[in-house]
């Protein structure tokens, strides 16, 4: 059991759906771990390890969390494998458009993809969290996401929310946003992103942020005993 939670019992009760997404008595949320297939995004500057790859064990333990707080979740992808087909022109646009297929098909409640960062700088770290622009509730989803991943112990610094131009924000029909766990182009960042524990304290965070703004929406009621 993740850290964070092992410290509270939880429950979280639908209350009053945003809309008519819920599968029975869930809300859902589509976790979309980034890139995949031939399209690995970047690389780990020590490690040399594929983003893609990260960002679905970052996906699944999430998927776990929300799974286990009785959410419904649908994942864009939980294998290697891109979403794009033949790999040929076009690919990675067919492949953002597939995720769009399935979150907007699910009539999702929440949207997060998960992704890592890079920069020329490897003296630059931190999770930040990115919104679909011009949309109040993305916005305040994430930055309720970043004040959690903020509030972390391993984290290096305070981070902002920024608006993202992203396709899988810009075309999404729910809140949505995009967490850039950290940079693989710091050592530093590497390091933690590689460590099992960390992972979990993450993705932890990640979802008390989205429960606290399902809390603020009047959507969900969420009790912590200690």
């Amino acid at each position: 059991m993740c850290p964070i939670i092992a410290l509270a019992i939880i429950s979280v009760t639908v209350t009053a759906p945003r809309q008519a997404s819920v599968v029975g008595d869930k809300m859902t949320v589509v976790i979309d771990a980034g890139h995949g297939g031939v399209d690995g995004g970047v690389e780990g500057v020590n490690s040399k390890v594929k983003e893609s790859d990260l960002n679905l064990t970052y996906a699944m333990l999430l998927k776990k969390l929300f799974e286990q707080a009785a959410f419904n979740v649908v994942m864009t992808r939980q294998t290697s494998a891109g979403l794009y087909g033949a790999v040929s022109k076009g690919f990675k646009q067919r492949d953002l458009k597939e995720r769009m297929r399935i979150a907007n098909g699910v009539n999702a409640d929440l949207f997060i993809s998960v992704h890592m960062n890079n920069y020329s700088d490897k003296s630059r770290r931190g999770a930040q969290v990115f919104y679909k622009i011009g949309d109040e509730k993305s916005k305040s989803l994430a930055e309720y996401v970043q004040e959690s991943l903020n509030d972390m112990k391993e984290s290096v610094r305070v981070c902002s929310t920024l608006a993202g131009d992203y396709y899988v924000l810009n075309n999404c029909n729910a809140p949505a946003v995009l967490c850039e766990c950290g940079f693989l182009s710091s050592p530093e960042d590497e390091k933690l992103l590689l460590d099992d524990v960390y992972a979990e304290s993450l993705t932890s965070a990640v979802f008390l942020g989205c429960v606290e703004y399902l809390n603020q929406a009047g959507q969900t009621a969420y009790q912590s005993t200690t």
